[in-house]
């Protein structure tokens, strides 16, 4: 076996981005990827705003907020000063027996903009990371509660919560991205995907058979509010969740909202549980929270959870990240709700979601396409079979935009400061490229 000689040379020219690049698709791996037949990966060279620059000079017009996190798009002023400020006063430091100013009043921002019964903030790495809390959080209190059989959580089809493995147990189990680990995950009640009538008004019966027929063992309840995301993209009624609460409470079941996906404006309101006039037991926030800049997460929880939690035994949360509430990425999250809250976030959302309505509706008449569907600033358009992404990424960068599919979805979740002629190029190319598609038979799409 060949030793690895130990260097802190790099022998590669970083000055031409075609070396480095090389050396990517020969060694890292990107998400959810086959390193024997690598997806195409672009050189990125500088984002500004919402354009993302390759290193060859091409300039693509940004539809996804990096995983519908930048919201601002990229290299904010505002943003970058407060990062840029607070990395004269301290980078990081633990959170455990330590506190600072920038989480402090991150935490009171939260409070004051979520639901008023949610009163603690517990801050985390990641979007999995806060659901891992959160699940911990219903369990727990159950344990204090003294009702140690109420330990499984009830999710949803087409549900997406995370990659690690409390978060894995909580997505659809057949359809999800995480069946291979199946046998090994915590087993789960699963009900059927949120459904809804034209009139908008929800169908309950199946889940509320599961939780009439298996409350005595159901700690939480846990959904992605108005918004199914990863797992379909997927829209329902607030009747659904209105319903689903007074379910929750009648069978003294926790309400778990995960709001990573949806939170701070994406879905047309602030947060999307406030279009069902509802308060969840727990919420998770994420992506959005920083801007896009950092990586930062929170849990939030009802004084009620907390205190019964902290009663009983150990008494303690059992969790701890490393670089919990790490101070830059409080900073830049407290600058980015600021400037959320300063933007007219609402009126630009709902002109993205007007333009988004009209410019996809085209693609309609296209073969390919079964549904096209709108909400707030997320527009999809579903189709009647699966992308090859070898063949439709490259389509999307020589149309000038980045768009990244997945499954049989082509959809944009842009930043907010998208201009009308950004946008309109997106849904072009979205139609242009599914044109072309449609007329090339399936079999030679296969090949190519």
């Amino acid at each position: 076996m060949a030793e690895k000689i130990f260097s802190m040379t790099n022998k590669l020219d970083y000055t031409t981005p075609s070396n480095w690049h090389a050396y990517d698709v020969e060694h890292i791996w990107h998400p959810y990827t086959n390193i024997a037949e690598p997806t195409p990966v672009f050189p990125v060279a500088s984002a500004q705003g919402v354009t993302i620059r390759l290193a060859d000079g091409r300039e693509l017009v940004d539809g996804m907020s990096s995983w519908w996190a930048a919201i601002h798009g990229y290299n904010h002023p505002a943003l970058n000063a407060a990062i840029e400020t607070q990395l004269q006063s301290m980078s990081h430091v633990m959170f455990g027996g330590l506190t600072h100013e920038p989480a402090v009043r991150l935490a009171e921002t939260l409070i004051n903009i979520t639901a008023e019964s949610l009163q603690y903030v517990f801050f985390a790495d990641s979007g999995s990371v806060a659901v891992e809390v959160a699940i911990k959080m219903a369990l727990q209190y159950q344990v204090a509660r003294g009702k140690k059989n109420k330990n499984r959580l009830l999710s949803f089809r087409n549900a997406y919560h995370g990659d690690t493995f409390g978060a894995m147990a909580v997505c659809d189990p057949v359809n999800g991205m995480h069946s291979l680990f199946s046998d090994v995950l915590p087993q789960h009640y699963f009900a059927d995907a949120p459904e809804c009538n034209n009139q908008g008004v929800a169908d309950v019966r199946q889940v509320s058979q599961l939780i009439e027929q298996h409350h005595p063992s159901i700690a939480a309840v846990i959904l992605e509010p108005i918004v199914q995301g990863a797992g379909g993209m997927r829209f329902y009624c607030a009747d659904y969740l209105r319903q689903l609460k007074a379910l929750c409470e009648q069978y003294d079941v926790l309400l778990i909202l995960d709001e990573i996906a949806t939170g701070f404006g994406r879905s047309g309101s602030l947060f999307a549980y406030q279009q069902a006039s509802i308060e969840p037991d727990i919420l998770c926030l994420g992506k959005a929270l920083t801007g896009g800049y950092m990586s930062l997460a929170a849990t939030l929880s009802s004084e009620k959870i907390a205190a019964t939690i902290s009663q009983g035994e150990p008494g303690n949360l059992m969790h701890g990240p490393t670089f919990m509430a790490n101070p830059l990425a409080c900073a830049v999250a407290n600058a980015s709700i600021d400037l959320l809250f300063r933007s007219g976030w609402q009126q630009r959302v709902n002109a993205i979601e007007e333009q988004l309505i009209t410019g996809l509706a085209v693609c309609k008449k296209l073969a390919v396409v079964n549904d096209v569907r709108v909400k707030g600033a997320i527009g999809v358009v579903e189709l009647n079979q699966a992308v090859d992404l070898h063949w439709i990424q490259p389509r999307f960068v020589e149309q000038g935009v980045w768009i990244r599919p997945f499954n049989n979805l082509v959809y944009v979740m842009p930043p907010y400061i998208i201009n009308p002629e950004e946008l309109k190029q997106l849904t072009s190319a979205i139609y242009n490229v599914l044109s072309e598609m449609t007329a090339i038979a399936p079999r030679e799409l296969s090949n190519c």
